[in-house]
C-alpha cells in the first residue's frame, strides 16, 4: 500500500486540545494551521490506517520527530522494521507545532545545573551524550532539505541584571565543557547579529541550527519508509492488552500484536493509554506566530545580520528568529487550559513580545498563528528508558521544549534499547530511571496559574 493520508476535511482539527481533559487525542484529525504545514509541500506517502489484524515485531506509538527517527534508526542500524501507529496526520503534534530550533540540550536545565543535581563527573559524561545527540541530528539534516540555518543560537539578556547569569553560564560552559561561547555587549550583539531593542547583551554559542520542522520530519519519513518501515497515520491506539508475552494494540480498524512497544507520544499521549504515563509530564501549551514577509525598510531596521535563533531570559521565554523567506518567527508560552487557547490575549502576548524586541514591526500583520503542547517531565529532563524491566515497553519522552534536535538522538537510543542493544550510557539519569511522577497531579493546573503570576512579577518587576 502507497497512499498519502492528508484528508483536512472529514476529521476538523480541535483548537481546544487538552491532554489533561480529552481521553483520546483524535482519529484522523487535520494538522494545526501552522506555517511550517503551508509550506513544507505535499506530505509524503505513507500506509495508511490499520485496515486489519497484523502483527509485528516492533510497534511505535506516535509518529512524531521521535517516533519517525525510532522507525529510521530500527531500520538503519538494527535491521528491525518497525510498525508505526500515528493517531492523526505524521508529524501532527508539536513537531509541527514548535520553533524550529536546534539547540545542542534537552531538558530545562543549564549545564550547571548539572553540575548541582549529579556532581562534576556525571555532568561531563552527560554533555557528551547530548553533544553525540547534536551531532545525530546534524547528521540527518544534512541529508534533508529543510531550510536549515546553521548560525548558532542567542541567549540574551531581557534585563541589566540577567547578564550575571549568562557571564556564569558561559564560562561554564567554555572552561568547564570546552565550548566556544562569548558574551556580547548590547553593542556588539546589533552590530554582529540584529537591533533587538529589548536585549542588555547576549550569551553566544555556535552550536545551534534552525530548520523547518516539518520538512525535516516529512525527511524521517521518507527514510524510514525506504527502508521498509510502516508508518499508519490515522491510527489511534484506543485498547491496549497483553497476553501470552505479546502486546495487543487495538485501532480502530484492527489489533496489532507486537512483541516490543515503544513509545513516542510526547505532550498527546494522553492519561489512558498506559500507565507508564499516567502523570509522567506536565503538558505546557506554547503559542507562536509568523508574520507576513517583511519589506526592505523593515528588514533595514531589524538588521539581521545573521540569522541565529534567539532565546530570551525570562522564565517564560520568548523565543524567535528571521525566517529564510524573510518573515519573522516568535513563540512563548500560552494558555493554562485547552479550552482557553483560543483567547485573543495569548496572540497579543507575541504581538507585544515582538514589538518590544523589534519596534518597527509593532502592527505587523501576522499570517500564522498556532499553539501546540509541551512535554515537560517533573524534574525538568528527559527520558529514554524501560519503565519496567519485566515488560517490553520503552519511551522516550519529557524534552521540556528542547527537543527539535535530542529528539533525533532519542530516537536512536529508543531504537537500540528496543532492539536490546546495551550501552555505557545507559547509566546516565536520562536512561537509568523512569520519568517522576507528581504527587499532587489533579491540583498541577492550579499550581500553573499561580507559577505564571510569580514568574511574571519576577522576569518583569521584582
Amino acid at each position: 500500500m502507497n497512499t498519502t493520508t492528508l484528508d483536512l476535511t472529514s476529521q476538523l482539527y480541535n483548537p481546544r486540545f487538552d491532554p489533561l481533559v480529552d481521553q483520546r487525542v483524535g482519529h484522523a484529525m487535520a494538522y494545526a494551521p501552522t506555517y511550517w504545514v503551508a509550506s513544507a509541500g505535499s506530505p509524503p506517502p505513507n500506509d495508511g490506517p490499520i485496515t486489519h489484524d497484523i502483527e509485528a515485531d516492533v510497534v511505535i506509538v506516535g509518529g512524531g520527530f521521535t517516533g519517525l527517527a525510532a522507525a529510521l534508526f530500527l531500520a538503519r542500524e538494527h535491521g528491525i522494521k518497525a510498525t508505526l501507529l500515528e493517531a492523526n496526520q505524521s508529524a501532527w503534534g508539536c513537531t509541527s507545532r514548535n520553533g524550529g530550533q536546534g539547540q545542542n540540550a534537552s531538558g530545562r536545565l543549564y549545564r550547571s545545573q548539572w553540575i548541582e543535581r549529579w556532581g562534576l563527573d556525571v555532568a561531563k559524561r552527560l554533555d557528551a551524550e547530548i553533544r553525540n545527540g547534536f551531532e545525530t541530528f546534524k547528521s540527518l539534516v544534512a541529508e534533508i532539505d529543510c531550510d536549515a540555518q546553521d548560525h548558532g543560537h542567542l541567549y540574551v539578556a531581557h534585563r541589566d541584571k540577567k547578564m550575571a547569569f549568562l557571564s556564569n553560564e558561559a564560562k561554564v560552559m567554555r572552561e568547564i565543557f570546552g565550548y566556544k561561547t562569548r558574551m556580547l555587549t548590547r553593542s556588539q550583539l546589533q552590530e554582529e547579529f540584529c537591533h533587538d531593542q529589548e536585549a542588555c547583551g547576549a550569551l553566544y554559542e555556535p552550536e545551534g541550527v534552525g530548520v523547518h520542522p516539518l520538512k525535516l520530519a516529512f525527511g524521517y519519513q521518507r527514510l524510514a519508509r525506504s527502508l521498509g518501515a510502516k508508518i499508519h497515520t490515522g491510527s489511534p491506539v484506543i485498547r491496549w492488552s497483553q497476553r501470552d508475552g505479546k502486546h495487543c494494540l487495538e485501532t480502530p480498524g484492527g489489533k496489532v500484536y507486537a512483541k516490543v512497544v515503544g513509545l513516542a507520544t510526547g505532550a498527546y499521549g494522553g492519561q489512558s493509554l498506559t500507565p507508564h504515563l499516567r502523570n509522567r509530564v506536565m503538558p505546557i501549551l506554547s503559542n507562536s506566530m509568523v508574520t507576513r514577509v517583511l519589506t526592505e525598510s523593515e528588514l533595514a531596521e531589524v538588521a539581521v545580520k545573521k540569522p541565529a535563533f534567539i532565546t530570551d531570559t525570562r522564565t517564560l521565554r520568548f523565543y524567535y528568529r528571521l525566517l529564510p523567506d524573510r518573515r519573522m518567527q516568535i513563540g512563548s508560552r500560552s494558555a493554562v487550559h485547552g479550552a482557553d487557547a483560543t483567547a485573543p490575549k495569548h496572540l497579543q502576548l507575541l504581538r507585544d513580545g515582538l514589538a518590544r524586541k523589534f519596534p518597527s514591526l509593532k502592527n505587523i500583520p501576522v499570517d500564522y498563528s498556532w499553539w501546540g503542547w509541551v512535554d515537560v517531565s517533573h524534574d525538568m529532563m528527559p527520558r529514554i528508558v524501560q519503565p519496567d524491566p519485566e515488560q517490553s515497553v520503552f519511551y522516550a519522552l519529557g524534552y521540556g521544549g528542547n527537543g527539535v534536535s535530542f529528539s533525533a538522538h532519542a530516537g536512536r537510543r529508543l531504537a537500540q534499547r528496543m532492539a536490546g542493544k546495551s550501552d555505557s550510557a545507559f547509566d546516565l539519569p536520562i536512561y537509568n530511571s523512569p520519568l517522576p511522577g507528581h504527587l499532587f497531579a489533579p491540583f498541577r493546573r492550579l499550581g500553573q496559574s499561580l507559577l505564571y503570576r510569580w514568574y511574571y512579577l519576577r522576569d518583569e518587576i521584582l
